[in-house]
């Protein structure tokens, strides 16, 4: 049962989607011309629903325990992506444990879950199922605008697929090897109808994290075998009776050291082309999206393959467009009101801790000696196969037993940073932060590595390695001036098994051990690729 927490790469294929306004600005290439290389985006984005409204594709994505949850991408080529949104701006699930009060939430949250656009109200939709018991709706008018909770449905849409039909009805598919379908109120907020529609094969195993879509007078289910197989289902009625076909299993993937595409889903382009967007298992990084074109023979769907697996490489799609997107790396400087969507917290923030503008300032939140537990640790995907992350940060307004700094952030973990003590300020690397398979924490770290530092500002740095497989390192570094960078501490070796289901991600931290009152300013984070 390699998946239970289901992921999702999805599509919208309808022509009706040729309405809708979108907009960007950025700096990348959008040529059709050319190939294009898998992963397309090599981030940690798993469960992934794909949609195009007008000229715009989007992405969405799952984000278990992080916050704001379900993150959304956009493109105009399918190749090159942006952040674009969230479609859950606080994990707000009737839980403290998704403040870490009173509870923790690793591992919860937002699973596989489906985004769609409906025409009929220009609104769109995105459906989760949180813990097996109750399903959430939000909705916005733009990607990139307010999102807003408007319904709980008291069920689980287990790995949903929203299907908005051309006559406008809502249609939710889901299901763990048992397949269902639920039709929606006219306002998407409520289940007037549910039934069972496919049974597995017990020789087919499980199939989950479904997709739904309707092509030339059929209705499609898109299935995954996790992890290393992809079925379709098909009827002329969204109730059945379906018929299944395999489309690939055990089909080779594009990433060295990587696992099989799979789930995901399928978008059309304005120029009637398909594309099925899956995503590769590549731990310690997590679960990254791959892109191929799809063929069609007699209604049913084929991946298009190059010498019998998935390529590293295709010809780019045949997308003439002028729209440009802005980088998914580089610097921030936190000069904005709020942050941008490329951040997301560990479990929901303190919002009163935590401002931005000139810097970013972390007031301590929690008075804890575990990093698990500390509230407003902010973090980013680390970008693959190896990347940079660097931080500015001042530390003048630390207090005695105060800890701040970078992480390697996941159930095993790691960190440079600064501790205060006795008046005392030392750069510290930090190893030996683990949890059990429980996510509770069974270690919270020991020294590694320490120098004493002062004058308040120190340059902290983390090489991460994340191409798939086991033995991948991270090395920390720190600089006094920005220019010259100090080896600190033993390379730490990553986990890479899938457990977890999140990838590493950098963190940024500032907590307590003693008593609230101190704060820190990172003036600057910078992502980098060699």
């Amino acid at each position: 049962m390699r998946r239970v927490l289901a992921i999702v790469s999805s599509l919208l294929l309808m022509g009706v989607f040729l309405t809708a306004p979108a907009s960007a600005s950025g700096n990348q290439s959008a040529s059709a011309a050319g190939d294009y290389t898998n992963p397309v985006v090599w981030q940690d984005f798993a469960d992934g629903d794909i949609i195009r409204v007008g000229d715009a594709y989007y992405y969405s994505a799952s984000t278990m325990h992080y916050s704001p949850g379900a993150p959304i991408l956009r493109s105009y080529n399918l190749v090159d992506w942006e952040y674009a949104g969230h479609s859950v701006p606080r994990l707000d699930f009737n839980s403290g444990a998704y403040d870490l009060n009173g509870g923790r939430a690793y591992v919860k949250g937002i699973w596989a879950s489906t985004l769609n656009y409906r025409p009929g109200n220009s609104t769109y939709y995105w459906i989760g199922c949180v813990e097996f018991n109750r399903t959430y709706v939000y909705t916005a008018s733009a990607v990139d605008g307010t999102w807003t909770k408007r319904s709980q449905i008291n069920n689980c849409y287990y790995d949903a697929g929203l299907l908005i039909d051309t006559n406008d009805t809502m249609y939710v598919a889901y299901g763990n090897s048992t397949i269902s379908v639920a039709q929606l109120s006219s306002d998407g907020l409520s289940q007037v109808r549910a039934q069972q529609v496919f049974q597995t094969p017990s020789n087919v195993g499980t199939l989950e994290g479904a997709r739904f879509y309707k092509r030339n007078g059929y209705y499609y289910i898109w299935l995954t075998r996790p992890a290393n197989g992809q079925y379709v289902l098909r009827s002329t009625s969204p109730w059945g009776p379906y018929e299944m076909r395999q489309v690939l299993l055990d089909m080779p993937g594009p990433i060295s050291g990587g696992g099989v595409p799979h789930q995901g889903g399928l978008v059309q382009t304005q120029n009637g082309a398909w594309y099925y967007m899956s995503f590769v298992d590549a731990y310690p990084g997590r679960r990254v999206p791959a892109l191929a074109p799809i063929t069609w023979t007699n209604d049913w769907p084929t991946v298009q393959t190059v010498n019998g697996g998935w390529s590293a490489t295709y010809p780019r799609p045949d997308i003439q467009t002028s729209r440009t997107v802005a980088p998914m790396i580089g610097p921030d400087a936190f000069t904005s009101s709020g942050l941008g969507h490329r951040w997301e917290w560990n479990h929901n923030p303190d919002t009163s801790r935590f401002s931005t503008g000139n810097g970013l300032r972390l007031q301590t939140a929690t008075v804890t000696g575990d990093l698990y537990n500390a509230r407003n640790t902010l973090t980013h995907r680390i970008q693959g196969p190896s990347s940079t992350a660097t931080i500015e940060l001042d530390y003048s307004q630390m207090t005695n037993g105060d800890r701040a700094g970078l992480a390697m952030l996941r159930d095993q973990s790691a960190w440079i940073g600064v501790k205060r003590d006795n008046g005392v300020n030392r750069v510290v690397m930090t190893n030996g932060l683990t949890m059990n398979s429980s996510w509770q924490t069974t270690g919270t770290g020991a020294e590694a590595a320490s120098a004493n530092i002062s004058g308040g500002r120190i340059w902290l740095r983390v090489n991460a390695d994340i191409r798939p497989g086991s033995g991948r390192q991270a090395r920390f570094s720190y600089s006094t001036d920005g220019g010259t960078f100090v080896s600190l501490g033993p390379a730490f070796t990553l986990n890479n098994a899938w457990q977890f289901f999140m990838g590493y991600r950098f963190g940024i931290f500032n907590y307590a051990t003693q008593s609230l009152g101190g704060a820190v300013t990172v003036r600057r984070f910078d992502l980098t690729t060699p």
